[in-house]
């Protein structure tokens, strides 16, 4: 029996050197564009027996957006990062350079007064984790980019450092199949998306 959780990454418009930690700005024009422009892709989705989003406003807008009128889960926020919530990772570089470093360098730390990433993925893979198992049971949760590479470290049990070589696009989607503590990665595919070097 084999459970199949499909993440869809909520849309954004800022750059990856624009994101904020905790980031719960509203979708802009641009967001909504990309959503309406993907919902005829994405629209099938929304026939999963279970419909989650992130608490993020981004999430839950795109969710709404994409007709799955999802359920918010609290434990598929974003990662809690104390002090730094709302800065980019270039302005807490200049405020903190040695704590980012020590942040970025131990899966543990939290330097920052929030939550160490060690703990957000196990945070998230709980989450996975505890999904109903049932046959065929089809599961679809909008979430944020660092949430989803959050749960694909958790499903690939590959070392926490992996988390920072996973590149998760907004509108992107990627699924998981089995049960806890036995997960398999599934390639879907990516929404198209404008060119963005």
């Amino acid at each position: 029996m084999a459970l199949r959780v499909t993440f869809v990454a909520a849309a954004g418009s800022s750059s990856r050197l624009n994101e904020r930690f905790e980031d719960d700005r509203p979708l802009d024009q641009a967001g909504w564009s990309e959503v309406q422009r993907v919902a005829p892709e994405l629209l099938p989705l929304a026939a999963a027996d279970l419909r989650y989003c992130s608490p993020n406003p981004r999430s839950r807008a795109t969710g709404d957006g994409l007709g799955y009128a999802p359920l918010v889960q609290l434990a598929l926020r974003d990662c809690d990062m104390g002090r730094w919530r709302g800065l980019t990772l270039g302005e807490a570089m200049a405020r903190e350079p040695e704590a980012v470093d020590a942040w970025l360098a131990d899966p543990r730390a939290t330097v920052h007064g929030g939550e160490s990433l060690l703990d957000f993925i196990t945070r998230v893979g709980g989450w996975l984790d505890t999904r109903p198992l049932e046959e065929n049971f089809r599961v679809v949760a909008v979430a944020e980019p660092s949430v989803i590479r959050a749960a694909l470290v958790y499903a690939l049990k590959a070392p926490p450092a992996t988390y920072w070589n996973i590149d998760v696009r907004a509108l992107s989607r990627v699924s998981v199949t089995g049960q806890a503590g036995r997960w398999s990665l599934r390639i879907e595919g990516v929404s198209p998306q404008r060119a963005r070097m």
